[in-house]
C-alpha cells in the first residue's frame, strides 16, 4: 500500500469539515442566561453537564404517574428563516410540547430541546433558546439543557431544525382522559393566537406560492405584515389548564394541533359518546378566511388542516360551565361554549356555519 504524504497545509481537521468546536462553546455562553431564567427550584445544577439532574419531590404526590411528550415545529421554521427572526419558534415548540403534557392533568416539569444546524451562528442560537426559555416561563416548566448539532454537508449553512422533549406529573387519581367524560358534559373553546404550528406548508403554499403575497407586506385584514401573522407565537395554555381543572370539574382537555378540532376532540371520547361542536359559535381570525379565498381551500379541508381559531378545548361537568368561563376570563383566556356530549356514534362533528367566514 502506497503512503501519501500530506503537508501541514493539506491536513484535514474537524473546522475545515465544517464543524467549529469554539463557535459551539460561544454558543453556549451566549444561551447559558437564557436558559437560567426558564428555572424550578427542583433544578440541581446548571446547563453545560452531560445529563440535566430534576429532583421530583415525592412528597407533593401519593401516586405520581410521569408524563413525557416529543414535538417540534414543522415549517413554521422556514418563515422564521426567510425573516431571519428566531426568537419566537421557541415558544411554538415548547406549547406544542407542554399543551399535550396538559391534556392527561399533568403539570409540565421540564423540557430539553434538540437543535440541528448546518453551522453554529452563536447569535442564533442564543435567539433560539430565548424563544424557549420564554415558552418554558409561561408555562411553569424548566429549561434542563438539550443538544445542539452541527450538520455540515446535510443541511445548509442557514438551515436549522428544533424538537424538544418535556415531561410532566400527574397524580393517578387526578389523571385526566375519556374515561371520565359523560353524556351531557359541555365542550369549551379556547381560542388560538393564529395559526399556532400547523398547517404551514399548506399556508405558505397558498399566501407565498399561489397569491405571492410578501413576507414584508403589510395586509390590512391583519394590520400588520404577512411575516408578523405568521411568526405569532403560539399560545401557551398549560397554566390556564392546571388552573381550571384546580376548580372546575374537568373530564379532560384536546389540544387541537395537526388534524383539527373535530378529530382531536374525538381522540379524548371513550366509546358510545359524541360531540356535537357548532360553527355558529365563533369567527375564525383573518388569516384562516385569507388562505381560505386565496387558495380556494374548500371548508372540510381548513377544518383538518387548521385549528381555525381555537387552539385548547375542555369537557367539564355541566354544573361547572360558568366557573369554567369565569376562571379563563380572569386569566385573560378567550373562552365559550362550543358544544356539548351526548351518547350517541363516537366522535366529534362540526354543525351550523361560522359567521362572516
Amino acid at each position: 500500500m502506497e503512503l501519501v504524504d500530506v503537508t501541514d497545509s493539506a491536513k484535514a481537521t474537524y473546522a475545515a469539515a465544517g464543524v467549529s468546536i469554539e463557535a459551539g462553546d460561544e454558543a453556549v455562553e451566549k444561551l447559558k442566561p437564557w436558559a437560567a431564567k426558564a428555572h424550578r427550584p427542583e433544578v440541581l445544577g446548571g446547563i453545560g453537564g452531560f445529563a440535566g439532574l430534576f429532583q421530583l419531590k415525592l412528597d407533593r404526590w401519593k401516586e405520581p404517574v410521569l408524563a413525557s411528550s416529543t414535538d417540534g415545529v414543522g415549517t413554521k421554521i422556514a418563515v422564521a428563516q426567510a425573516l431571519d427572526k428566531h426568537d419566537t419558534v421557541g415558544i411554538d415548540l415548547v406549547a406544542m410540547v407542554v399543551d399535550d403534557l396538559v391534556v392527561c392533568g399533568a403539570e409540565p416539569l421540564f423540557l430539553q430541546d434538540y437543535i440541528a444546524v448546518g453551522r453554529v451562528v452563536p447569535d442564533r442560537i442564543a435567539a433560539l433558546v430565548k424563544g424557549i426559555a420564554e415558552g418554558c416561563v409561561q408555562a411553569g416548566c424548566a429549561l434542563l439543557g438539550g443538544e445542539t448539532a452541527e450538520h455540515p454537508g446535510l443541511m445548509a449553512d442557514g438551515d436549522y431544525d428544533i424538537s424538544g422533549t418535556g415531561v410532566g406529573v400527574v397524580e393517578a387519581s387526578a389523571m385526566l382522559g375519556p374515561d371520565r367524560v359523560r353524556d351531557g358534559d359541555v365542550v369549551i373553546a379556547m381560542g388560538s393566537s393564529g395559526l399556532h404550528s400547523n398547517g404551514y406548508s399548506l399556508a405558505r403554499h397558498v399566501l407565498l406560492e399561489i397569491a405571492r403575497m410578501p413576507l414584508e407586506g403589510h395586509v390590512e385584514e391583519f394590520g400588520r405584515t404577512l411575516g408578523e401573522e405568521m411568526l405569532e407565537p403560539t399560545r401557551i395554555y398549560a397554566k390556564d389548564c392546571l388552573a381550571l381543572a384546580a376548580e372546575a370539574e374537568v373530564r379532560t382537555f384536546a389540544h387541537i394541533t395537526g388534524g383539527g378540532l373535530a378529530a382531536n376532540l374525538a381522540r379524548v371520547l371513550p366509546e358510545g359518546l359524541h360531540a356535537r361542536l357548532d360553527r355558529g359559535t365563533w369567527t375564525p381570525a383573518p388569516v384562516f378566511a385569507l388562505i381560505a379565498q386565496r387558495g380556494r381551500v374548500e371548508r372540510e379541508e381548513m377544518e383538518k388542516t387548521f385549528n381555525m381559531g381555537i387552539g385548547m378545548v375542555a369537557v367539564v361537568s355541566p354544573e361547572d360551565v360558568d366557573r369554567s368561563l369565569a376562571v379563563l376570563t380572569a386569566r385573560h383566556v378567550p373562552a365559550w361554549v362550543l358544544g356539548e356530549v351526548t351518547a350517541g356514534e363516537t366522535g366529534a362533528v362540526l354543525a351550523g356555519d361560522h359567521p362572516r367566514f
